[in-house]
């Protein structure tokens, strides 16, 4: 497990700076976003990577680790629109987006940790394509949860679906090599 926190850290390390960078550029005007609309551009990412994957063909510069950052940092901003709430598009300092986006990695990682435990860290073994069908099977299902106006009968909710997807993105970057330093 120790091994797995660390490139855990080393992978959010490096998602957290891009995300301060473009909060340098952009501000918080993410916060606009609707949760299904942070889905959707999930979504994108995901289907993207997995196009990439089948095809073998990359016509954009950026390949699918940045795709993979990109699932992570969206995931994040929406567990904080979850938290905070999307009715309104204000904007929030840059240093309550900061301590808002390392809450909730933090608890994600407390997750990983306990599932990675249970599973004995099973996703090792995994193929990066099984770990983009997984987030794309999560997508449809945060999509049917959005549908059914955030209501589940025996299921997660979607914060803990957006979790999961943080923390399949996280693992797919640590096989891809970004858990160096």
């Amino acid at each position: 497990m120790n091994n797995t926190s660390i490139e855990y850290d080393n992978v959010v390390k490096k998602a957290r700076k891009l995300f301060l960078e473009k909060m340098k550029d952009y501000g918080t005007s993410w916060r606009i976003l609707r949760l299904s609309s942070l889905t959707d551009q999930i979504y994108i990412k995901a289907n993207r990577i997995r196009s990439i994957q089948e095809s073998g063909v990359n016509l954009v510069d950026e390949g699918i680790v940045g795709e993979f950052v990109g699932i992570l940092n969206y995931g994040i901003m929406a567990l904080i629109q979850s938290e905070i709430g999307t009715e309104t598009s204000d904007e929030i300092p840059s240093e309550k987006a900061t301590e808002l986006y390392d809450k909730h990695i933090k608890a994600t990682k407390q997750l990983m940790e306990k599932k990675n435990h249970d599973y004995s860290e099973s996703w090792r073994n995994m193929r990066v394509s099984s770990i983009t069908d997984i987030i794309l099977m999560k997508i449809f299902r945060l999509k049917q949860i959005e549908d059914n106006h955030g209501k589940t009968f025996v299921s997660e909710g979607v914060e803990a679906n957006y979790s999961d997807i943080i923390n399949y993105s996280i693992f797919a970057l640590i096989k891809l090599g970004q858990g160096e330093q």
